[in-house]
């Protein structure tokens, strides 16, 4: 495979109110992460420097052609009371808003995550797609201004394998699908992978974390992020996955900020190479349910299976070795080394970090190394007794029951009501008392929305009436509702109702979860 220059001469759009102005930006150079057996983080984009038109201008469009998302980093800040600024995709499906400069402590309760990158200043949450837009909404004062200095841009498929020319992991044909591909045929797996995430270091490495235990924890490896600053420079980005099975549709889902690392392994990549952190505004996550250790150790053998984020694609699920409906993924040697177990289950960069899982849905390895036949795991039975005092391993929850989701766009309009369906088959009798209802809906001013759920029957079950005075953006919440006196089966269906003028949305995704 040849590798392609990593110094290239890009071209960022900046629209102003003084005009449009092409600025150019020299890429940094990116590392030879080549090297066979030594894993390393997979390098999904570059930084770009960025000369913004002048401080005072009301928009800035930030635009890389071809870039699979636009990460803007501010310098400057400053905001009057009642300004607030947002970064935004072109059609406002994704909006991330600042009500303060958290860099120097003033973010508001409901403003969108951020990014530390060792500097003065912030970076706002990355936006997918080639372009950002950048937006000062101000009262009238005229006293607010920021000031844009470099951004990321994502690399193309074909950059991304150019970067990381790395020791090829699937073995023989690369059995991997979309998670989705799995919602009927293995529903538990696919469940369980709801709670791995996409992780984004630095604004240009990638890597794959999960959820563990019932509290505010993650697990990845330590050679994606070993450090306090590398946990705060990192995104965690739930739900980027297809939503239709060999689409290439991905949501832009969730997206959360590391905050807070709590351990690291010794000896690095050669031993255990695992990192336990936490992040910002965990509520919002807490929807994607969470993975639970395996404490016992592996035995040769055994079925296991893999959810992440190979090449920083959507997520995707390793169950099968080779072809579909064939060998299963098994654990070739319970004991490869002092640390690790190996199996044939198809993993590639990106996938450093991913939660191998036992037969019984446990977690019982840490994927972090590759190379056909014995891609490797750091044991769990090992990992565990250096962290237990640190996350609630407690599963003492009933088995996992049927979830049901629609991930399908339903655009909200003003004054109009709108609804999701989702068809419930094959869970009889009558609906439970705690039906968890879990939404994501995406607005830019929720004041606007009342939210409920609707029975097969016809019956309203109101989850949601925000006040008006509620200007905060989306709705990103788990509900329950006390259902039994309706059946099951059926269509049931997100209600959403626009009460005002001038702010749109749209319902993103939402699910039912039946115990």
């Amino acid at each position: 495979m040849s590798r392609l220059p990593n110094m290239a001469l890009s071209l960022a759009l900046v629209l102003s109110a003084g005009g449009a102005v092409l600025v150019p930006a020299e890429a940094e150079p990116v590392a030879d992460h080549s090297i066979s057996g030594v894993p390393a983080i997979t390098q999904v984009g570059e930084e770009l420097s960025f000369a913004q038109a002048y401080a005072g201008a009301d928009r800035t469009v930030v635009r890389h052609p071809g870039a699979t998302y636009v990460k803007v980093h501010f310098a400057e800040l400053r905001l009057a009371p009642g300004d607030y600024i947002t970064v935004a995709s072109p059609d406002g499906r994704e909006v991330h808003t600042y009500r303060g400069n958290p860099a120097l402590g003033q973010s508001r309760p409901d403003d969108s995550s951020f990014t530390r990158h060792g500097t003065r200043g912030f970076a706002a949450m990355s936006v997918e797609g080639d372009t950002a837009v950048v937006t000062l909404h101000e009262s009238g004062r005229g006293a607010s201004s920021y000031r844009v200095d470099r951004y990321w841009r994502g690399f193309t498929d074909a950059e991304v394998m150019a970067h990381n020319p790395a020791l090829m992991s699937v073995c023989g044909t690369d059995a991997r699908r979309d998670t989705v591909c799995y919602q009927s045929s293995h529903p538990t797996e696919y469940a369980k992978s709801a709670a791995v995430a996409r992780l984004l270091i630095g604004g240009g490495g990638l890597c794959t974390a999960w959820r563990v235990g019932n509290t505010n924890r993650l697990l990845t490896n330590n050679h994606c992020v070993s450090t306090q600053s590398g946990v705060a420079s990192s995104e965690v980005q739930f739900q980027y996955e297809c939503a239709t099975c060999g689409g290439n549709n991905p949501r832009p889902g969730t997206k959360v900020s590391g905050a807070t690392m709590l351990k690291t392994s010794p000896g690095g990549s050669s031993r255990l190479d695992y990192t336990l952190f936490s992040v910002d505004d965990f509520a919002a996550i807490e929807q994607f349910g969470t993975l639970y250790l395996n404490t016992r150790a592996p035995v040769t053998g055994e079925r296991i299976y893999i959810p992440g984020h190979g090449d920083g694609r959507p997520k995707r699920l390793s169950i099968y070795e080779d072809t579909q409906g064939g060998a299963l993924c098994t654990v070739r040697s319970a004991n490869a080394d002092s640390y690790n177990m190996s199996y044939s289950c198809d993993t590639s960069g990106g996938n450093s970090g991913s939660p191998v899982l036992s037969a019984d849905h446990k977690v019982i390895a840490l994927h972090h190394l590759g190379g056909c036949p014995g891609n490797r795991g750091a044991r769990m039975s090992l990992i565990y007794p250096e962290i237990s005092g640190l996350i609630d391993n407690n599963d003492d929850q009933a088995p996992p029951g049927r979830r049901f989701e629609n991930t399908t766009d339903v655009r909200i309009t003003d004054l109009a009501t709108v609804e999701s369906p989702i068809a419930v088959s094959g869970v009889g009798g009558n609906a439970p008392a705690a039906l968890s209802v879990s939404v994501d809906i995406k607005h830019t001013y929720r004041g606007d929305l009342v939210v409920s759920l609707v029975s097969p029957d016809g019956t309203s079950f109101l989850l949601e009436d925000f006040p008006d005075s509620d200007s905060a953006d989306n709705v990103v919440r788990t509900y329950s509702v006390n259902a039994s006196a309706e059946t099951a089966d059926g269509r049931w269906a997100l209600r959403v109702r626009d009460q005002a003028n001038q702010d749109v949305g749209y319902i993103d995704s939402w699910a039912l979860q039946f115990p």
